[in-house]
């Protein structure tokens, strides 16, 4: 089934150069397309990249788009080793030792002291910079990928759930349009007995007069058109989870329409059966609305 979820989450690791990156997308449902980026120091520039390159997939949603990047540090490179900040520390560290407040240090804790040793920066170069841009967009273009994927496992589990909901409807539907309540000799047997026990004469009643009270009565509640209009919401609904592409707007539509046909059921009903049918309806409909939500 051809249905995406808004829902979705994907991981990529990979490695450049001089490099390990992560990629971490997580999305949810939203009106359109909204993405948050968390991008380290010295890869602002790749923002615009990362936005062509999510918004060529996936058109609704609101995802959190972070990268996280971590120096593979050249152990060639030259270190300097702060001599007087060593010995500051050595002089500190010996005279809480000395006082019973500490225990010896040990030399890779000393080292790993900020402003202790310095590691020199390598000379920026434009054609490694280049190379690490293009391997961690690359490796966005992997995390969107699975994400599409993810949504998609997610949206085929949401159509089957909507289906489910659908045939629900379709079945109380059916009931309504079944139900004896609507017949015109059910309502005229009814006005029939009302108007008995208020005039306490019931011999004296005008059959076409009653008859003509009786049809005025069902036209009012007449619910013909509402469960037409049901049942054409229903082919369409089952048309749209049919089709390729983004289908959640249209669905969303569709369930309002759901909404207000029921709740017009009930507001027209004229007996209890009637009634509670539009009720059920009302609670399938309203369990429609919420998976749709979730569908890009």
């Amino acid at each position: 089934m051809p249905l995406n979820s808004m829902t979705g989450f994907a991981r990529v690791e990979g490695a450049t150069r001089d490099a390990d990156f992560v990629w971490e997308l997580r999305s949810v449902n939203g009106k359109a397309l909204e993405v948050r980026l968390r991008l380290p120091q010295g890869m602002e520039n790749i923002e615009a990249d990362v936005r062509r390159i999510v918004a060529s997939r996936l058109s609704r949603g609101n995802l959190q788009v972070s990268l996280n990047l971590r120096r593979v540090v050249d152990e060639a490179l030259p270190f300097v080793i702060h001599r007087e900040m060593l010995d500051a520390v050595l002089r500190l560290s010996g005279e809480l030792v000395r006082d019973g407040h500490a225990t010896l240090p040990s030399a890779d804790g000393l080292l790993a002291l900020r402003g202790v040793i310095d590691v020199a920066e390598r000379v920026a170069n434009p054609e490694d910079d280049a190379a690490r841009q293009r391997d961690v967009l690359a490796g966005l273009v992997e995390a969107v990928e699975r994400l599409v994927a993810s949504r998609a496992d997610e949206g085929r589990q949401l159509a089957s759930v909507l289906n489910g909901r659908l045939d629900e409807i379709e079945r109380l539907v059916d009931l309504a349009e079944r139900d004896p309540s609507r017949d015109v000799e059910t309502i005229r047997a009814r006005l029939a007995r009302q108007v008995a026990e208020l005039t306490g004469a019931a011999g004296g009643l005008d059959p076409i007069r009653l008859h003509a009270e009786a049809a005025l009565i069902a036209t009012r509640a007449d619910i013909r058109e509402e469960l037409d209009r049901l049942t054409a919401h229903i082919h369409a609904a089952r048309d749209l989870l049919a089709q390729e592409g983004p289908v959640g707007r249209r669905l969303d539509f569709l369930a309002q329409e759901f909404n207000r046909e029921s709740n017009t059921v009930c507001s027209k009903s004229n007996a209890a059966s009637l009634t509670a049918i539009g009720l059920q309806l009302k609670v399938v409909v309203d369990q429609l609305r919420e998976q749709v939500q979730n569908i890009e």
